[in-house]
Formats: structure tokens, C-alpha cells, sequence
């Protein structure tokens, strides 16, 4: 098999693992193109990426850089790369950088394509209820997610995993999937196929998209929650005040009273919050300005029995 001479794109820690898997491929990792440094936590300290700090450990030249602009593609020129993969870097590769590698770019798309095209798929497969998941590595072409499919692999859903719980899951089987593709090309024996059917569209979510509506039914909401959970990170306002939702899940047994949209009870050592149809159990929050809890000891922290969430 040749060995191919590989440019790798990425920027969160759910690439790290694709990254990873590559380098220890056999082929010939040649450099990293991931953005710049960026300001985290209270102090706002400048911070590399992950896929930043494993390049660095793995000691291949890196690119730092929020555009993928001209000087960006000279540099990538310069490393004569047959393929570039990315998977998740945070920005379009347009022409002609798109067209620089021998075979072009492969990408890493954690959804089944053309199903949730775009910067949040997961988040949005999970809050319109679907019962799978998945991910794809298809051929980056100028419009959005839409080149043809290398391969797939495909992850029923249980009904309960979070955004970040899926990401990780699919970040570790996806990694796998993507270096059998670049073996494939590699041997000449990939094959690609064309998308079908309808596509759907993932947009970046807002810190509004987070916002829970008690008022829609119990299954609505509870997918909302596993969306938006850990980013952007779903609240709601109790007097008036943010509250983070950290942990919410449909109770278990018979004795749940009926509560009204919102309306926040203890009962049997636990929190309920009502929805439009049946209440959920509330176990985590974090108050603004406080750090993370049991939401029955803030409940009762609070001094109150009961409260309303808007």
C-alpha cells in the first residue's frame, strides 16, 4: 500500500482521536492546520487547541490559523500532501486550497449525510428526536457537507446520551472509520457514492437555542436538554434569575403528581419540574455565579418548597 503523505485539519478535542489514529497509521503526517490559541476561563488565558497540544506532542509541524487564506495555502502547498482530512476544524476550505492535495480533502462528518449538514450535528439529531445517530467520511466540494460518501457507520441511540456523550463515542468509532478510508485511497480501492434524499441543516446553536420551554411536552423537552447539554448549556429563569440545567431526566415510578409547566416540587427526595405533558427529574443546576449542586439541596437552600422555572 503507499504511503500517503497526509495534511490534517482540526481544532476541538472530539479530532484528537482522528488525529491520533492517523499518526499512528503508517502514513506520513506532514503537518496540522488548527486555529489559533484562544482565551479560556476566568482569566481568559490564552490556550492552544487540543488538536494544537497533541500535534505538539506528536511533533508535527503545526499551522495556527483562524482563515484558511492564501498564506495558509502556500503553507500547505509546501508540504506536497497527497490528502488532507479535517474533522472539525471550525472553517470552510475553499479553492485552492480545497484542490492542493493530490486527492484532494476527506472529511469527517458526525452525522449519515445529507442529513445534518453543518456546524452541530449532533446537537440537532438529538433534539429532533432521532433514534440514530452516526457519522460519515465523505469529499469536501465547495457546497456544504454535500460530496460523495466513502463510508458510514451507523449508532442507535438509547434515549438518554447528551450531546457530549455522543460526540466522544463518535470522535472514538469515527477515527476508525476515517483511517479505513484513507487506507482505501491510499490502495486505490475507494469508492465513493453520491448523498440521498432530502438534506437537513445543523446550524451553530445559540446560548437561546439552550433555553428550555416547559410549556412543550416531556419528550420535547428532555431531547432539547440532551442537545444543548454540555454547550451551550441549557437553563432556565427562576425569579428572575439564570439557572444552568445540569442534569434532567424522565423519573421513575408511579407516584408523580401532576405539576404545572415549570413548576418545581420535591417529592420522594427528588425534584420534579412539570412540562406540558408529564414532569421530568430535576438532579443537577448551577445558580449563576455559584458552583455546580444537587438540585434538592439548592431547592431547599433556597428556603422554598416549591418554585416556578420560565
Amino acid at each position: 500500500m503507499q504511503k500517503l503523505r497526509l495534511v490534517f485539519a482540526g481544532t476541538p478535542a472530539v479530532a484528537v482521536p482522528s488525529l491520533d489514529r492517523l499518526a499512528a497509521s503508517g502514513h506520513h503526517l506532514v503537518g496540522v492546520v488548527t486555529r489559533q490559541p484562544a482565551p479560556l476561563g476566568r482569566k481568559r488565558v490564552l490556550t492552544p487547541s487540543p488538536v494544537a497540544q497533541a500535534a505538539t506532542a506528536l511533533d508535527v509541524p503545526l499551522i495556527e490559523a483562524n482563515r484558511l487564506d492564501a498564506d495558509v495555502t502556500a503553507r500547505v502547498a509546501a508540504l506536497e500532501p497527497d490528502l488532507g482530512v479535517i474533522v472539525a476544524y471550525g472553517g470552510l476550505v475553499r479553492e485552492p486550497l480545497l484542490s492542493t492535495p493530490v486527492h484532494g480533502w476527506i472529511n469527517l462528518h458526525f452525522s449519515l449525510l445529507p442529513a445534518w449538514r453543518g456546524a452541530a450535528p449532533v446537537q440537532h439529531s438529538l433534539i429532533a428526536g432521532d433514534t440514530v445517530a452516526g457519522a460519515s467520511v465523505f469529499q469536501l466540494v465547495p457546497e456544504l457537507d454535500a460530496g460523495e460518501v466513502f463510508a458510514e457507520l451507523r449508532h442507535p441511540l438509547q434515549g438518554h446520551e447528551t450531546a457530549g456523550e455522543l460526540l466522544d463515542a463518535l470522535a472514538d468509532s469515527g477515527a476508525g472509520l476515517l483511517a479505513d478510508v484513507v487506507d482505501a485511497i491510499a490502495d486505490d480501492s475507494a469508492r465513493s457514492v453520491p448523498q440521498l434524499g432530502e438534506p437537513s441543516f445543523a446550524p451553530k446553536l445559540s446560548i437561546d437555542d439552550a433555553r428550555l420551554d416547559w410549556t412543550l411536552p416531556a419528550h420535547e423537552v428532555h431531547s432539547r436538554f440532551r442537545g444543548v447539554t454540555p454547550e451551550p448549556g441549557a437553563w432556565t429563569t427562576i425569579d428572575e434569575q439564570r439557572v444552568k440545567l445540569l442534569d434532567l431526566g424522565a423519573p421513575i415510578g408511579d407516584d408523580i403528581p401532576a405539576l404545572a409547566p415549570g413548576e418545581l416540587v420535591p417529592s420522594a427526595r427528588r425534584v420534579l419540574i412539570g412540562t406540558g405533558t408529564t414532569p421530568l427529574e430535576l438532579r443537577r443546576v448551577q445558580p449563576a455565579g455559584r458552583p455546580a449542586m444537587d438540585a434538592g439541596d439548592w431547592l431547599r437552600g433556597s428556603g422554598r418548597s416549591t418554585a416556578v422555572a420560565r
